[in-house]
């Protein structure tokens, strides 16, 4: 069949100004790349705060302070100060439930997207911010970890107040569980109480702004009645916590020494750079987790006597969360105001075996 020459330099024209505006079009609309060739376009949807579910409040003003063109780190990390500094949340900062010997110990750590900084302590006692520790020691400093008596020292020299973390209420939550370690010692235990604690929260918090820019920060007191010294995954960058500013970030809460040993947050933001949308890329890390699980903390099915929480946010404003078992929430905090939303998980709640 021949082709009038007019023609076809008239249809290719045409194809080829549409495919400039195309290009245009998805350059605009923040093209993430994906594996092969192939790209995704998402209508921007920015800022974007999100957090464990005890950070309602926290996303609710990292979200304001950005939408007033405050750093998103900085916003987060404001977010994350409500909970530190809340004596009744006992699983970060003020109150947070001691280690074996009652010592409040707290870690934390932080990274900054734009400038591909991070900054982190552990084992802290005596200051109930550490996640702000956590930032002087990226802001301040050529290193990005601080632990024990050296990181309390910088604090104080950087003009942090030391104080008493230890509430009468977590002081009272000692002493039952101490109680009842050795039913022949000279302790009395209290019958009436209906469960002794062990709790592993913390609060992970994750933001982009309305530019694109991204950052991230988690804190948290650690395992109720740890041993001393004890470090879980929330100081670790690229375990509690990560994000790189042309890709994503993502955090956890949880059981650290499950999330240590794959590097969670790192390999979420990892499968999100290949292409992944976040709740595709935290199942994965999920599966990665238990995968990599001990078979002592694994019942006959192969399901995990514990859970673990995975966050993610992407550059374009896509978010999501994560559990192993049904039943988890996570906050968000967008144009639609803060808000709890229903983590994915892998197994139903009637799934998961009785704590061993």
């Amino acid at each position: 069949m021949s082709i009038d020459r007019r023609e076809f330099l008239r249809t290719s024209a045409a194809a080829a100004a549409g495919l400039s505006l195309t290009t245009s079009t998805a350059e605009a609309a923040d093209v993430l790349p994906v594996s092969g060739s192939q790209t995704s376009v998402a209508p921007l949807a920015r800022p974007v705060v999100i957090a464990s579910g005890n950070g309602l409040r926290g996303v609710a003003k990292a979200y304001e302070m950005i939408a007033k063109g405050s750093d998103p780190l900085d916003a987060i990390v404001a977010g994350v100060n409500i909970q530190e500094l809340d004596p009744e949340d006992q699983s970060v900062g003020l109150g947070g439930l001691p280690n074996e010997e009652g010592v409040v110990q707290l870690d934390a750590s932080c990274m900054h997207g734009p400038t591909r900084r991070a900054g982190a302590v552990a084992s802290l006692e005596g200051i109930a911010t550490p996640s702000l520790v956590a930032k002087a020691v990226m802001d301040y400093t050529d290193h990005i970890l601080l632990v024990g008596p050296g990181a309390k020292k910088f604090a104080l020299n950087m003009g942090f107040k030391e104080q008493d973390l230890l509430t009468n209420k977590s002081r009272q939550d000692w002493l039952r569980w101490k109680a009842r370690l050795n039913a022949n010692d000279n302790w009395l235990d209290h019958d009436d109480d209906i469960s002794i604690k062990f709790s592993t929260g913390t609060i992970n918090m994750n933001a982009v702004t309305a530019s694109g820019d991204i950052a991230s920060v988690t804190t948290t007191s650690g395992l109720a009645w740890k041993l001393p010294g004890r470090v879980g995954d929330s100081p670790i960058v690229g375990a509690g916590q990560y994000c790189d500013n042309t890709v994503g970030a993502a955090g956890s809460t949880g059981r650290g020494e499950a999330n240590i040993k794959v590097c969670g947050a790192f390999l979420a933001v990892e499968f999100m750079r290949q292409g992944m949308a976040p709740e595709q890329a935290l199942m994965k890390v999920m599966e990665r987790v238990i995968a990599m699980t001990e078979r002592r903390l694994l019942n006959d099915r192969g399901r995990p006597y514990f859970d673990l929480h995975f966050y993610a946010l992407s550059k374009d404003g896509r978010y999501s969360s994560a559990t192993a078992y049904q039943g988890g929430q996570f906050a968000v905090a967008n144009e639609k105001g803060a808000r709890l939303e229903d983590s994915a998980y892998l197994f139903k709640r009637e799934e998961r075996p009785a704590r061993r």
